[in-house]
């Protein structure tokens, strides 16, 4: 009797995730900036574990600020896009490795200080209430199954 495929990876679809991206207007700190977000929303944002990506010689720290919203019941996170902590793993030999001991989420949107993702398929980011003189508004992006960011999102979801 042969054993029956639970599934074939060929036949699953990843859905692409919807989030946005953040870009602060000036150069404040993470409480700062989260202060003056809490006071505009009945969300509260809090810092929870950092985002841990480990490369061949750095293992980086990315901030994470969670909030849940009453009515809608969903969950928002914002993730720093530039990794605020990094630890050396083992000595650089080669001459040109391409890793640096500051790593950013989204390598081609260096200007973008926060990354807002939503436990929602199709997020409304609106319900969230920026600070105008302090940033910017929220673009849309949407990452692809391939991309490395898509597969960090869906493991520490």
């Amino acid at each position: 009797m042969e054993i029956q495929k639970l599934y074939d990876l060929d036949d699953i679809e990843f859905e692409d995730i919807a989030i946005g991206l953040v870009r602060l207007a000036k150069n404040i700190p993470d409480h700062e900036f989260f202060f003056n977000v809490n006071q505009k929303n009945d969300l509260t944002f809090k810092r929870i574990d950092d985002l841990i990506f480990h490369g061949a010689y750095y293992d980086y720290f990315f901030p994470r600020f969670e909030a849940y919203h009453k009515f809608t019941k969903t969950c928002f996170t914002f993730i720093s896009n530039k990794s605020s902590e990094s630890k050396q793993k083992k000595i650089q030999t080669e001459l040109f490795s391409e890793e640096e001991n500051i790593k950013f989420l989204l390598n081609n949107q260096v200007d973008v200080q926060y990354i807002l993702h939503s436990s929602e398929q199709f997020p409304d980011f609106s319900v969230i209430l920026l600070p105008e003189n302090l940033v910017f508004p929220i673009q849309d992006y949407t990452l692809s199954s391939d991309e490395e960011l898509y597969q960090i999102i869906q493991y520490y979801e």
